[in-house]
């Protein structure tokens, strides 16, 4: 009986109605297009076991496991999925093992060799390609335990055995099939870029999964070696791999690896090397046998390609010929250059339909099903034992984690204890600093001599460095926190229980990873929407971005909270971070129903197994972010802060409404005469000479007030002041904004600069000079500029409005177009105005 008909006789079920606990065989996989590529690539085909793990706190995506990995899809994805009992499977025959195709050929470069090798490093998201990356490069790249973490290509160098390396980091992919900009981008880099050697990165304890991308690199016929990864779980596992001879048979070396420990590192470049001097006898060149049938199919498309030499000098003619019967729109794109174009794409229309009359499926899943054939029958037979469960610890911590009744609430304590501590426990370092800075200051102040020089120092640099400077411990607080997020998976599960909610507002549950990046800094979270799959859900979510206070906003929200709020403070800050992501998910409702109507990209995202992040990575992570705050204070912000003082400071020749030296010198002769009347009174002395420094203090900062109001930087915000004054704003604060645009942090520098008329003194923080600030003219003259009203209001213009130039520029390079980048500046600054307007005029009505 054959396979179809033997179906007919059995009790299909959809796999979306599979209760928690229970194992089914998948018997076929429904849908179309890029549901049907990506749910192949992550092992969802015919003749595998899947468990139904369980339902995400809203009921939808659910959690399957599937060749050892949890994956997520949603329930209308699951239902696509066509499952029968393991009972009822054992008359199946499925996945067949065809073996490979070899003439015995070593595989050699015909390029005369040098000393320099370049090395693409090419693997499935968290396979630990990056961990090996770094400890072979000694670079610093971030790990993250789920996928997109490299969402660029990272290159560094290194010299071993006589021969410099070039090591290119590519983006974590599942295949080289064009369903995701990375799989586009490493499958284009190699053939574009065509580098001498490629290290296939394997997670050694979940070989099945990972082999697939083995597979289409064979199809490449390049030379490839594979780094066996996490070797070390497969031996604590106390199971075999004959690795050499699977590499025999594939005719790729296979290097053990553990790569968080640098063992066989050096081992592995050996390798590279004897494999680029075609001293290694196991690189041949081999094909997957993908059965008579097909192979017939592939050789006559072969055929047709291989007379066009421009495009089989840089591509495999039969990897191209694959991806044709995969209906791969970019390998058809790429020989359309051909003259016989329109013969090879008639003759695999009729290849195609040929293959799918002979299987009764479509082609893309008869070589899907092929190629894990083949990996089930390689490793079959060097392998010792079948592929086990290895992810108990994972499955207890999710047991919690992702409960549908305490996955929410957890998720929601864990983000406010990540605020608390960073304001709360942050504020012991940050005085610290603080006060280092105001006796730097004195000390400086008190070596100058009086001039020019001495007012730039003071009052520019150091006041404006120094002010955001402080701010530095609160800024590794938040990075050790989200790197914590990252490093041990719970990303990946935070995902996981928002995809429904992301899903009603019109967003991939992977959306929020970029999301919640956006925390740490906008542009590496921009950067990471390249993960998304569908070009609309990338672009809103860059757009949307920017509402996630990132840790530049961070030293703003402290110090105003800090210097008005007086109770609640750590509660204020969390409510801030929560109304940024309400209006994300306001304004990304609106977008989807007017920008980006579109159909939905299927949420299938792995759940990686949880890891003990080191400490060495987890705190070189949040030190390498405190670096780049760091280098800002000697870039931007000294600029920033030098102009802001420069700006300020000239024209020193003013027109002042009064002659103040004239009065203060009159004050103080006035006073000093009465003085000498209570020349025995010493209580009455005491009192006068007080009434008097208070009287002249109040003098020289009205008349310092004055000046800055009359300076180019005054004369600048009191242009602007209209259209701000009826957010409650004065012109100081616009001028704050202003700066804003370049980097968050200078928002607080020029405040610093601003805001601090006591020139020969330190003793006054920040937070007390905007706390007194006052009103200078007009109807509230004498009044506090920042009442918690306005405060509030400038703290939601903080939130929204335009983000700094570098999110500009990076929404501009991911988008590939100018018009998103300026959009983004319009929208959020004017969204800004209204929210703030609506802030100070409601609130007033309630005054």
């Amino acid at each position: 009986m054959s396979d179809n008909c033997y179906l007919d006789y059995l009790k299909i079920v959809k796999l979306s109605e599979l209760h928690n606990g229970h194992k089914a065989i998948i018997t076929k996989v429904r849908g179309r297009g890029a549901f049907r590529k990506r749910i192949a690539e992550m092992g969802f085909v015919k003749g595998k076991e899947v468990t139904a793990v369980k339902y995400a706190p809203l009921k939808d995506p659910i959690e399957y496991n599937i060749m050892g990995y949890e994956v997520s899809l949603r329930k209308s994805e699951a239902y696509l999925i066509e499952v029968i009992t393991s009972e009822e499977a054992k008359n199946l025959e499925i996945n067949d093992f065809h073996g490979v195709i070899t003439d015995n050929i070593l595989k050699t470069s015909a390029k005369e060799k040098g000393k320099i090798i370049n090395v693409a490093l090419v693997g499935n998201p968290n396979c630990g390609k990056t961990t090996l990356f770094n400890y072979a490069s000694k670079s610093k790249e971030h790990v993250g335990n789920y996928g997109g973490v490299t969402v660029d290509a990272k290159m560094a160098k290194l010299k071993q055995g006589g021969y410099t390396f070039n090591i290119i980091d590519l983006p974590g992919t599942y295949s080289l099939s064009t369903y995701s900009p990375e799989e586009l981008f490493v499958r284009k880099y190699i053939f574009g870029e065509i580098p001498d050697i490629v290290v296939n990165v394997i997670d050694a304890s979940n070989l099945e999964r990972n082999f697939y991308l083995t597979t289409q690199l064979i199809d490449m016929d390049i030379k490839v070696i594979i780094a066996l990864n996490m070797y070390d779980e497969l031996i604590k596992a106390k199971r075999l791999l004959d690795y050499k001879s699977l590499g025999s048979m594939l005719g790729i070396p296979v290097i053990p690896t553990v790569s968080s420990k640098g063992k066989g590192i050096k081992k592995l470049f050996d390798k590279i090397i004897d494999v680029y001097e075609d001293k290694d006898p196991t690189v041949r060149h081999i094909h997957i046998n993908y059965g008579q049938g097909v192979e017939g199919s592939i050789q006559k498309i072969q055929e047709k390609i291989k007379v066009n030499k421009h495009i089989t000098d840089n591509m495999s003619s039969r990897f191209l010929s694959i991806k044709l019967l995969e209906s791969d729109k970019n390998a058809n794109f790429t020989l359309t250059r051909c003259d016989n174009y329109n013969d090879i794409n008639e003759t695999c229309k009729k290849e195609i339909k040929s293959i799918e009359e002979q299987f009764q499926e479509d082609a893309e899943t008869v070589l899907v099903d092929a190629r894990y054939g083949f990996i089930a029958g390689a490793l079959k037979e060097t392998f010792s034992g079948p592929v086990k469960r290895r992810r108990k610890a994972t499955e207890k911590i999710d047991h919690y984690l992702t409960h549908k009744i305490l996955g929410f609430p957890i998720f929601m304590l864990f983000m406010f204890i990540m605020f608390f501590t960073t304001f709360e426990v942050g504020t012991y370092p940050m005085n610290w600093i603080e006060k280092l800075v105001g006796l730097f200051g004195d000390l400086v102040s008190s070596l100058l001599p009086q001039g020019v020089f001495k007012d730039l120092l003071i009052d520019g640099i150091i006041t404006g460095v120094g002010g955001v400077i402080i701010f530095l411990p609160n800024i590794l607080i938040l990075f050790l926190f989200i790197s914590f997020m990252e490093d041990t998976g719970y990303m990946a599960r935070a995902a996981f229980i928002m995809d429904k909610l992301m899903h009603k507002i019109g967003l991939h549950g992977k959306s929020f990873i970029p999301l919640i990046m956006g925390f740490g800094c906008n542009v590496p979270a921009i950067m990471a929407t390249r993960t998304l799959e569908n070009r609309n859900d990338r672009l809103l979510t860059m757009l949307i971005n920017p509402f996630m206070s990132c840790s530049a906003r961070l030293p703003v929200y402290i110090l105003i909270i800090g210097a008005i709020f007086k109770k609640n403070q750590s509660l204020i800050l969390f409510f801030i971070y929560i109304i940024g992501i309400v209006i994300a998910i306001i304004v990304a409702k609106i977008f989807k129903k007017v920008l980006f109507k579109s159909k939905e990209a299927p949420f299938v995202m792995e759940l990686p197994p949880y890891r003990v992040p080191t400490i060495r990575s987890t705190i070189r992570h949040m030190w390498y972010k405190g670096a780049q705050y760091l280098k800002k204070m000697g870039g931007v912000i000294l600029i920033a802060s030098i102009i802001i003082w420069f700006l300020g400071y000239y024209p020193k020749n003013v027109e002042y409404s009064k002659n103040y030296d004239n009065i203060i010198k009159s004050t103080t002769e006035t006073y000093d005469n009465e003085i000498k009347n209570y020349i025995s009174n010493n209580d009455k002395i005491a009192s006068l000479n007080i009434e008097k420094q208070g009287i002249i203090k109040n003098l020289e900062i009205e008349k310092q007030s004055e000046q800055q109001a009359n300076s180019y930087i005054g004369r600048i915000g009191k242009f602007i002041e209209p259209v701000i004054k009826p957010l409650g704003f004065d012109w100081k604060i616009g001028i704050s904004l202003l700066t804003g645009i370049a980097a968050k942090e200078v928002v607080v520098s020029t405040m610093a600069v601003l805001y601090n008329p006591e020139k020969e003194s330190n003793e006054v923080s920040l937070k007390e000079n905007i706390r007194n600030h006052t009103y200078t003219e007009g109807i509230n003259k004498g009044n506090n500029v920042f009442t918690p009203l306005v405060s509030f209001g400038f703290l939601m213009f903080i939130l929204i409005y335009f983000p700094c130039v570098a999110v500009i520029v990076a929404i501009k390079k991911e988008s590939g177009s100018w018009k998103w980048a300026i959009f983004t500046i319009f929208y959020t600054t004017s969204l800004a105005w209204t929210v703030s307007f609506l802030v100070f005029q409601i609130g007033n009505l309630f005054n």
